[in-house]
């Protein structure tokens, strides 16, 4: 066994001394000096325990030792300088890569425009895209499936302190809004097309995502009526498609309702608002990865325009 650690630098003056055949010519190989060199001789024999070189006439001469020391330090060295190289490349975002999960209508809308910058400005990242809700999503992060996480809560909803141990950026604030069919008596409602949501307490609902169905759920409760659910679904496009033709009518965050085409159906603003936030979130130490915070930065200019 070693009696220490091998350092690259012994290793690059035990090369140049076994390609130079002293130590004058090695250290002015390297740079250096004669007295360094023989300093970094001995640490180096010191930390393998027995003589690397010995001395015949003016030059110097590899021992056995020696000799299979320096057969080793070039893929050694090779291997520093590679894993040096990239390392460099990770930190200068010239390479890199960034495991993205995100909600569905937040992939629909947000990560499209910051993905696609994120590459203008930096094309040796490479981000992965995986679909998950939260709190399935947050979980992934935690257990290291991915790196950041698209995620949301609805204001006022109990365990605000669920992401304390995560770097939390928040991106925006998103509204529920009224899913309503085109021909429904409450399609132009005014004002500025807003209803109070107990006035769609006779309606048959269709519902979206288990955390938007819970949430559904509580705010018709807090207006004192309990939804009657015809149909639950967790894909956006299906909610709006059912309503479109008359089955029921849904109430969507805005940002799942923009991301598709409400085809026979009108968006109508709720009172009193319900909203959500909308965050990426990632690990305090992935938060110091270059490319963990340039996506973190994008995901955060997209959201603000």
């Amino acid at each position: 066994m070693l009696g220490r650690v091998l350092e690259a630098r012994h290793l690059r003056v035990l090369r140049a001394v076994a390609a130079s055949g002293s130590f004058s010519a090695a250290a002015r190989d390297l740079g250096c000096t004669q007295p360094a060199v023989s300093q970094q001789m001995k640490a180096l024999e010191a930390s393998v325990g027995t003589p690397l070189l010995v001395r015949s006439g003016r030059e110097m001469r590899l021992t056995q030792a020696g000799e299979s020391l320096v057969r080793h330090a070039a893929g050694i060295l090779a291997g520093l300088t590679a894993a040096e190289e990239e390392v460099a490349a990770i930190a200068g975002l010239r390479a890199g890569r960034v495991r993205l999960v995100s909600f569905p209508s937040g992939s629909s809308t947000l990560v499209p425009t910051a993905l696609a910058a994120l590459r203008a400005a930096h094309p040796g990242t490479r981000v992965s895209l995986e679909e998950a809700e939260p709190p399935r999503s947050v979980e992934m992060l935690r257990e290291g499936e991915c790196d950041v996480a698209l995620a949301f809560r609805y204001e006022g909803a109990a365990g605000a302190e669920e992401w304390d141990d995560l770097v939390v950026r928040p991106l925006l604030t998103d509204r529920l809004v009224a899913l309503v069919p085109e021909r429904h008596r409450l399609a132009r409602a005014a004002p500025a097309g807003s209803v109070a949501i107990g006035e769609l307490a006779a309606e048959p609902w269709i519902a979206g995502c288990p955390r938007c169905r819970g949430q559904l759920i509580e705010v018709c409760a807090s207006a004192g009526f309990t939804p009657r659910i015809d149909f639950a679904t967790d894909d956006y496009p299906a909610v709006v498609g059912l309503v479109g033709a008359g089955l029921g009518v849904a109430v969507l965050p805005q940002l799942a309702a923009e991301s598709v085409r409400p085809r026979g159906a009108r968006m109508v603003t709720l009172e009193p608002a319900v909203r959500r936030e909308i965050v990426a979130l990632t690990l305090p130490d992935l938060a110091q990865v270059p490319a963990v915070a340039a996506t973190l930065e994008q995901l955060a200019r997209t959201a603000g325009r």
